[in-house]
């Protein structure tokens, strides 16, 4: 029958539960978007340096939003205050919302103390770009830098991120590694932690 079960009726939006939605977004509208965001800061810089640092910024703001909603959604208000297990959350969590799945590797530097890094062999905002052979060096992963800067920030685990690409035997393509340098505060209050 029709109409037979028992809807809760609410007298107010402010009154109906954060549902988690559709978590998915086309990945051809995603791939418009980005490249008309790519296009535009192309139009305002004068350099590959600032078209990067541009993307980075715009990076930032999603990651603090990101950071916001999943500990308020996943976490009960909680964020992490270690950190390794900031990093995992990133690693982890984070990419999994933003990308599908987890990142391909999280290491640790091997030459400084503080700098880790998350590997990606297909990072999605570098899959659909074409580099004209007069930017060279230009990397869409400048944007998730920013956002993995972003959600660090926020989290109160200041550091500079930047992203590489990384040649890889018998592949076509580099993969992107997501270089995190952490600020030397962050380092002193984990080793007063433990």
């Amino acid at each position: 029958m029709i109409g037979v079960g028992k809807i809760k009726q609410y007298s107010n939006v402010l009154e109906k539960p954060l549902s988690k939605g559709k978590q998915e977004v086309s990945l051809s509208a995603f791939a418009f978007l980005f490249s008309e965001l790519v296009q535009y800061n192309q139009t305002q810089v004068d350099n590959i340096a600032e078209l990067e640092r541009r993307l980075e910024d715009a990076g930032y703001a999603v990651g603090a939003r990101v950071l916001e909603l999943l500990c308020h959604r996943d976490k009960g208000n909680r964020r992490e205050t270690r950190l390794l297990g900031i990093l995992s959350f990133v690693h982890s969590t984070v990419w999994k919302v933003l990308f599908g799945k987890v990142a391909d590797s999280l290491e640790k530097g091997t030459e400084h103390e503080d700098e880790y890094m998350i590997s990606e062999k297909e990072l999605l905002v570098n899959r659909f770009i074409s580099i004209p052979k007069d930017m060279g060096t230009f990397n869409c992963g400048a944007f998730v830098a920013g956002i993995v800067r972003g959600v660090l920030d926020s989290a109160g685990f200041p550091a500079v991120v930047t992203a590489h690409f990384v040649p890889m035997e018998g592949q076509q393509r580099p993969r992107t590694t997501i270089l995190i340098k952490f600020a030397e505060e962050v380092l002193r209050r984990e080793a007063r932690l433990g």
